[in-house]
């Protein structure tokens, strides 16, 4: 049959058009360019070594971008899509999964600036719940939304400060419970990083203040019985405690993590296959 189709061609008693419509009826009934492994250059240095189906990659494979990177893992249509593994030349790193061409799912990010992240991510954003640590010892345990603190979370800063509650776009936002490294601790509503509100100030000798806040300053100093400010201490210690209690990924992760390096190493095995 791919005999006949040749010749037809080469005879010219069949067009260009209808030749690749009959080739392409070949491949999808009798599956004609089968998978197979091969190597691919470009003019600009980069290279993929791997599984091909169908002219795409499509499979196991490792690309090498010139002096740029690496990624080695699952391929769908030409793009990263499953597990896998991509280094940066600048030293970033990630394992995980991906959904065409992007980070999506569960997976960790070791920046090379400054800490990693492990955790969800959407569309190659840090998107869902997550763990955010640095080097210099703080770190975010809470959820992000397209790669900012949103939601609910816990962090403790360098030096030691700890919070937990709410945040918005990023900030501190809402309401929540902040304890100090000296021992002071304020529990109430926030705006953009600053007691906003009504709230209650706690000294680490056990005296206390309350009233309405106005960036970062009391206000109106009121009793901490009066309906607002018991209102507020009470929100700020209901979404601390559900920050705390937000359920982890680290399950999730892990196995994301796994799945990615038997992706990388199998990638490997393609790209050996493919160059000999």
């Amino acid at each position: 049959m791919l005999d006949e189709l040749m010749q037809s061609y080469v005879d010219n008693r069949t067009s260009y058009g209808e030749w690749g419509k009959m080739i392409e009826k070949w491949q999808t009934n009798y599956g004609w360019i089968n998978d197979t492994e091969g190597v691919e250059l470009y003019p600009n240095g980069d290279s993929y070594k791997g599984e091909f189906h169908l002219g795409k990659f499509n499979g196991s494979g490792v690309y090498d971008f010139f002096k740029q990177g690496r990624y080695e893992g699952d391929w769908v249509d030409g793009k990263y899509d499953g597990y896998g593994i991509e280094r940066w030349a600048q030293g970033s790193r990630y394992q995980g999964h991906y959904r065409r061409g992007l980070q999506n799912g569960f997976g960790v990010c070791q920046f090379y600036k400054d800490g990693n992240y492990a955790g969800e991510w959407i569309a190659g954003k840090i998107h869902g719940r997550g763990v955010q640590s640095c080097s210099d010892g703080s770190y975010y345990v809470g959820e992000f939304k397209f790669g900012v603190k949103h939601g609910l979370g816990f962090y403790q800063f360098r030096n030691v400060d700890r919070y937990a509650g709410e945040y918005f776009g990023g900030m501190i936002h809402g309401f929540g419970v902040y304890h100090f490294a000296n021992g002071h601790c304020y529990e109430g509503s926030w705006h953009e990083g600053t007691q906003q509100g009504f709230g209650t100030y706690t000294f680490a000798n056990g005296k206390t203040t309350s009233g309405e806040w106005d960036c970062g300053t009391l206000k109106k100093p009121l009793s901490p019985s009066h309906p607002h400010v018991h209102r507020s201490v009470q929100c700020g210690r209901n979404a601390a405690e559900r920050a705390i209690l937000l359920p982890r990924v680290e399950e999730q992760v892990n196995k994301a993590v796994a799945a990615a390096n038997r992706a990388a190493t199998a990638a490997r095995v393609a790209a050996i296959k493919a160059v000999r």
